[in-house]
């Protein structure tokens, strides 16, 4: 891959012009999370363009920290961390834990996306606290608008396709448990910078259904990696 840029010789110098270039540390981070197919790496970077992902996708493969196959079953493209691509982890945590920690909140908590946050909650549902059955989990969004204000987490540890899915249409099965809240509280919950019973004794979080996975919701929860990094005061950051 040509050098671009900077012009220089030092290796962050010519590890920045590639992991510099827009959406690309990004990429890395869905990667990272364990998205392999092109519909799901979108789903986690809803504003790029389709034409975008697959130019970045081709950089990473030309340099060699992705490998491309074609699932059998499918014919569909799969991309997965190389060698090279995985030793790049410790660097995309290390941007993420600074990010948590000395950046102010309130930056994250104005890029709100109801579908990036179920999504984000889905990969990370730890199904062990729940019912050994297959339970559904609605959640409403009073604050948004109504085509994107309601989601369902299936939690099945039976499916072929992974033990939580997520839907944007009523599944048509029974709930077991409603959770009504707006779209900021959620959002602070999952980056550890609310709780669930904080939230529940402002009254900001209803839940409604099954007791125990009202109980036990905090720890089935699926929050960011980086919830339990404390913040810290100084640059722009602040305390949570």
């Amino acid at each position: 891959m040509a050098a671009r840029g900077y012009g220089q010789f030092c290796p962050v110098a010519m590890a920045s012009e590639v992991l510099g270039r827009r959406w690309t540390v990004i990429l890395l981070r869905e990667l990272m999370a364990g998205s392999e197919r092109f519909n799901d790496l979108r789903r986690g970077m809803p504003l790029i363009s389709p034409a975008l992902l697959s130019k970045r996708l081709g950089e990473l493969e030309e340099l060699g920290a992705i490998t491309r196959s074609v699932d059998a079953a499918t014919g569909s493209p799969r991309y997965r961390l190389t060698e090279a691509g995985e030793e790049l982890r410790p660097v995309i945590m290390a941007m993420g834990t600074w990010g948590h920690r000395w950046l102010e909140a309130q930056l994250s908590l104005k890029n709100l996306d109801p579908s990036l946050l179920m999504w984000d909650m889905r990969r990370n549902l730890n199904p062990d606290p729940l019912p050994q059955r297959r339970v559904t989990i609605q959640f409403l969004y009073h604050d948004v608008t109504e085509r994107r204000s309601r989601f369902w987490l299936i939690v099945d540890r039976d499916a072929e396709d992974g033990p939580v899915d997520l839907c944007i249409r009523d599944p048509g099965q029974e709930v077991d448990l409603y959770v009504s809240t707006d779209l900021r509280t959620m959002t602070a919950i999952w980056m550890g910078l609310d709780s669930v019973r904080d939230a529940l004794d402002r009254g900001s979080l209803q839940l409604t259904g099954d007791r125990e996975m009202q109980r036990t919701m905090q720890t089935w929860l699926g929050l960011s990696v980086f919830a339990g990094e404390t913040k810290r005061v100084g640059g722009r950051g602040m305390s949570a």
